[in-house]
């Protein structure tokens, strides 16, 4: 195929022929066979590599082997085409070299070309090797269809299927799990329709691939009865088949179903890989099945299933059941099986409120051989938040910014976390300084930093911060909605708070919940609103709570209206009799209107029930300077 390919290779780019190898970098050993060892030893060598996870030192194997002087074959080129695909910048030297070879031509070579401009993401190289092929086989066609879906190119999609069969080229198994690959994620409900309906009639909806491809697809359309349907009519099912379903299951919050799918799989001698356990161990997780966990625990120690992420599962698993110590002891046993292990260590401490266990288990890290994660360092910054310790907190926020943390724009949570931190700790400035400085501003940051001015009081710039938000096209949510009632709640801004509420309702068609609900009665309360607090609470959709008539009752206090908080206080005794500060505003209330015969009566009672009003106390953080 290639007659004078030794001339061409001394031209080959100088990536390739670097007499300093990439695989220095990669940190894998170069396997470089004598000069006297056969193409078949090169390739042999070159594929080790790519199937240990090491291209940079599968591509310097191959500039060894140009160094050495044998000649490529039909089978070098492509593994150099899949090991440019995953290092940056190859892809082109790799076509480079294959072009000059004389390889131009061969449908292998190209096929895997085209694939790896694909992995690259870039579609229009891909597009160009194969409109410049003499041939074509089915693999070329899905490769670009590939490429395309990659970059989101769902119409290009449509088109080169419809091409491919007009082309005489029946798509394969692959290349409709590509496409269906493609509906998924564009949300395409027509067009992952009628894929089905094609694999159906072609014959191909019994392969695994597809069957597995298109569940996925109904799950996230979604469609999970349809779904369910598809999987229950299946002939053939694999474990990739359990876990689609568990995991959308799970997802739902359907932990019934999610439990009673895995012992269906277990009773068919399907076996649960680490992904089903984790997914199953997951949900249990959310509603603190203990029982049904520790057998799941049992289950992986006897089947040898054991991953970082499943222990880790397991770690969060007993945190959240309450069984700190069991979480402890794993962690122990296991905290070198990856940095995931040390995060939901870290995150089952602050479940567990244990924060200052928190902040040793950061040390313990840094004393370790792995690099602080992102996860790691929210965790520590909201450690520091509940325990109002400033000076730590600047100290962890200047170690992010020495080790470019602030600088990766995925941060913004870890950024957020830096916001609440300082606007906890009393210092707004700092706040509002380190919310600036986030480069894209999430729903969370906004909504934290409205927050921020609530706390504080500053209602009107909480407003003009909210206004802003609208203007640089952020949607605002429920908890942004919260924050701001809260804000003018605190100011005595009535009129603002209304108008919100009407614009979280009609505008943006969030339905109120009760947090929402409690602060405008509070702030209708405070006013002297005192009916149309009452009219609020009357209309909501939502049961009332002690809280939302607490905050009534607060307010007749304050307005000196006792027949209200007489109405006001029986509800909350009914809803809870036990709470001694409710009893304490009720008769404070009854006193301020001068009715002693019912503060006496409340006294007594209280007496009764053996309630004793708690002293309170305050905690003032410390400041730390700015």
């Amino acid at each position: 195929m290639a007659p004078n390919s030794s001339s061409a290779f001394r031209r080959a780019p100088a990536l390739l022929t670097s007499s300093s190898p990439p695989s220095s970098r990669a940190g894998a050993p170069l396997l470089t066979p004598p000069s006297s060892s056969t193409t078949g030893q090169w390739n042999d060598a070159i594929r080790d590599h790519l199937d240990s996870g090491h291209p940079a030192a599968a591509v310097s194997t191959f500039a060894a082997m140009l160094r050495a002087g044998a000649r490529p074959d039909g089978y070098t080129l492509p593994l150099l085409n899949r090991a440019a695909a995953s290092v940056p910048g190859l892809v082109g030297a790799a076509h480079s070299v294959g072009v000059r070879a004389g390889f131009a031509a061969d449908v292998y070579f190209c096929n895997t070309l085209v694939d790896a401009y694909a992995r690259r993401g870039m579609a229009a190289r891909a597009r160009k090797v194969f409109d410049e092929m003499p041939a074509r086989d089915v693999v070329s066609w899905t490769s670009l269809v590939s490429a395309h879906a990659g970059v989101g190119d769902v119409r290009e999609v449509s088109w080169l299927l419809s091409g491919m069969r007009v082309d005489g080229c029946e798509p394969s198994s692959v290349t409709l799990a590509v496409v269906l690959r493609a509906c998924t994620n564009n949300e395409d409900a027509s067009g992952g329709r009628q894929l089905h309906c094609y694999a159906v009639k072609s014959g191909l909806s019994d392969d695994l691939l597809v069957l597995n491809s298109v569940l996925t697809y109904l799950c996230r359309v979604p469609a999970l009865e349809d779904a369910e349907a598809l999987f229950e009519q299946s002939p053939r099912r694999d474990a990739v088949s359990w876990n689609i379903m568990i995991s959308e299951y799970s997802s739902e919050g359907n932990i019934s179903k999610v439990a009673d799918l895995y012992q269906r799989m277990r009773r068919e001698e399907v076996c649960p890989s680490c992904l089903t356990l984790t997914t199953v161990v997951g949900a249990f997780a959310r509603c603190k099945c203990l029982p049904e966990g520790e057998k799941l625990h049992s289950f992986a120690i006897r089947s040898g299933l054991g991953d970082a992420i499943l222990v880790a599962s397991f770690v969060d698993f007993y945190a959240k059941c309450g069984i700190l110590a069991s979480s402890v002891q794993l962690f122990e046993e296991f905290n070198e099986a990856g940095s995931c292990v040390w995060s939901a260590m870290n995150w089952g401490f602050i479940y567990c409120g244990q924060f200052i266990e928190v902040i040793h288990l950061f040390g313990r890290m840094l004393d370790s051989s792995f690099v602080p994660s992102v996860d790691m360092l929210q965790g520590l910054v909201i450690s520091y938040k509940e325990l109002s310790a400033l000076r730590l907190g600047k100290a962890s926020h200047g170690y992010m910014i020495k080790n470019n943390y602030d600088a990766q724009s995925e941060n913004s949570a870890l950024e957020t976390s830096i916001v609440k931190l300082y606007a906890s700790c009393g210092n707004l400035n700092l706040a509002q300084r380190c919310f600036e400085n986030i480069q894209q501003k999430d729903i969370v940051a906004w909504s934290s930093m409205i927050e921020a001015y609530a706390i504080h009081g500053y209602g009107m710039e909480a407003l003009t911060l909210f206004h802003r938000m609208l203007d640089e096209g952020v949607r605002p949510n429920g908890v942004t909605f919260l924050s701001l009632l809260s804000a003018c709640s605190h100011s005595g801004l009535v009129t603002e708070a209304r108008e919100l509420f009407d614009c979280m309702t009609r505008t943006f068609g969030i339905t109120p919940e009760l947090g929402h609900y409690t602060c405008l009665v509070d702030v209708l309360g405070r006013s002297g609103n005192l009916e149309d607090a009452l009219h609020v609470i009357s209309d909501m959709n939502v049961k009332p709570d002690g809280r939302i008539w607490g905050a009534l009752l607060a307010s007749c206090r304050t307005h000196s209206n006792g027949k209200l908080a007489s109405f006001a206080a029986q509800k909350l005794m009914e809803l809870e009799p036990g709470n001694v500060g409710y009893h304490v505003v009720f008769s404070n209330t009854q006193a301020g209107s001068d009715r002693w015969h019912e503060v006496e009566s409340i006294r007594s009672s209280m007496v009764e029930m053996d309630l004793k009003k708690l002293p309170a106390w305050t905690c003032v953080p410390e400041t730390g300077g700015s």
